[in-house]
């Protein structure tokens, strides 16, 4: 990839918090002529099973959850134009940690136990070779404090580091979500009904709502960015419920389909006002042929 193309990085733990987080920004980013490479930190080896059917992949029956979830990412990368996801250090180098205090985490291969330096040092080789613009990931707290959530913050911001001597970001963003934003949306669900499933979320379910002045950018999203996120989202069928603009976890509660997704800036280049697109006021901003990305 030449300096001179844009081009974005996402962090991630788990496959499917691409989708949820960044589908709509992902899907853009394609349609605008940008790269994009998506970096998974873990196979989500311990994530909870929604579908009876396929309740035998989880880690305490038959530990198979990780290679099916491979599967469902390539679908959903597939569905976003996607063509360049990996591993980080390679299939199996680190396995998902679950949610935090449990046993899992202790396993010695569980990323929340990474050497940060290892971690992100593996990062930084692909900084240095796909010489991203931008780089997204979560907040410090993961988003709601998941282990591979605040670890994946904490390597992507060293993998950064490492890579400063052969390529330098030029902004760094982390998903969120305005706190009015959340409340107003959640409560018009509320009022309208959860649709085929039990129950509405509240504001402390959605990861990484933040004081509406500290977010710095929203990237809106059209009908056609908006079907490839809710395709993405839907390939992660052992972890999502997609509704008709709604979906669920497996905690069966509603969330409303966030068709805008939210970033504040972290370092980097400031975004100009009024600015629609990740790369806006950047040297390599696809925006300037036509397409905020």
């Amino acid at each position: 990839m030449s300096s001179g193309q844009a081009g974005v990085l996402l962090v991630h733990a788990h496959p499917d918090d691409e989708s949820i987080n960044n589908g709509v920004t992902m899907a853009a980013c394609v349609a605008a002529g940008a790269r994009v490479t998506l970096v998974t930190c873990t196979l989500g080896e311990e994530g909870e099973v929604i579908p009876p059917a396929l309740a035998h992949l989880a880690a305490g029956r038959e530990d198979a959850l990780g290679p099916h979830r491979a599967g469902e990412l390539a679908a959903a990368m597939r569905a976003l134009g996607v063509t360049d996801h990996r591993l980080l250090g390679g299939p199996g180098r680190w396995r998902d940690s679950g949610m935090m205090g449990l046993a899992s985490n202790d396993r010695p291969n569980a990323f929340w136990r990474a050497d940060l330096d290892e971690a992100g040092a593996a990062l930084a080789e692909i900084i240095a070779e796909v010489r991203p613009s931008v780089l997204i990931t979560y907040d410090e707290n993961g988003g709601y404090g998941h282990p591979d959530h605040i670890q994946a913050h904490r390597v992507a911001l060293r993998g950064a580091q490492l890579a400063a001597g052969r390529h330098e970001i030029a902004r760094l963003l982390v998903n969120c979500v305005p706190r009015s934003v959340a409340e107003d949306r959640l409560a018009r669900l509320a009022a309208a009904g959860p649709g085929p499933f039990p129950g509405v979320a509240t504001v402390s379910d959605v990861p990484g709502v933040t004081a509406d002045e500290l977010v710095t950018l929203a990237v809106r999203g059209d009908p056609a960015r908006v079907a490839a996120k809710t395709a993405a989202m839907a390939a992660h069928a052992t972890q999502i419920e997609v509704g008709d603009g709604v979906f669920a976890l497996s905690n069966g509660l509603a969330q409303p389909l966030w068709e805008t997704e939210y970033y504040r800036l972290i370092g980097g280049a400031p975004l100009p006002a009024g600015a629609e697109g990740i790369f806006a006021g950047l040297a390599a901003d696809p925006g300037q042929e036509g397409d905020n990305a």
